[in-house]
């Protein structure tokens, strides 16, 4: 049996988040959810939880497969997590691909200095 392993510290040797700081920000700040509940960085995981992480504008899910307290290379992190987000949740990433960002035109949105100064001065005159 292999020792307890903090949720925060998994998330991190699984390679779920890039370091241990950002999976603790991320469990405190209530995106990482064990059984639909937000847990705290020190929850236990134990074989077989599925742990939600919210990363916006997708909610991922892994089960835990073994329990890992040290980073791993990234060809291993299969042996110890499945990912089993829903085709729904993935399918939003596809979405926001394909949508891109269109350029808008010049003079609608938000107003420029020069449209700025030009008003005050409109207004200014007495």
């Amino acid at each position: 049996m292999s020792d307890p392993v903090r949720v925060d510290k998994w998330l991190w040797a699984v390679r779920v988040f890039k370091t241990r700081s950002m999976a603790t920000d991320a469990v405190k700040k209530g995106r990482v959810f064990i059984d639909d509940m937000a847990v705290k960085p020190s929850r236990v995981v134990k074989i077989g939880d599925i742990i939600k992480v919210r990363k916006s504008p997708v909610t991922y899910s892994y089960k835990v497969l073994q329990l890992a307290g040290k980073r791993m290379g990234a060809k291993l992190v299969g042996e110890y997590m499945e990912d089993v987000t829903p085709k729904e949740e993935l399918e939003v990433l596809e979405i926001q691909k394909h949508m891109g960002w269109f350029q808008r035109e010049r003079g609608t949105g938000r107003p420029t200095k020069k449209d700025r100064r030009d008003l005050d001065d409109f207004f200014e005159t007495e």
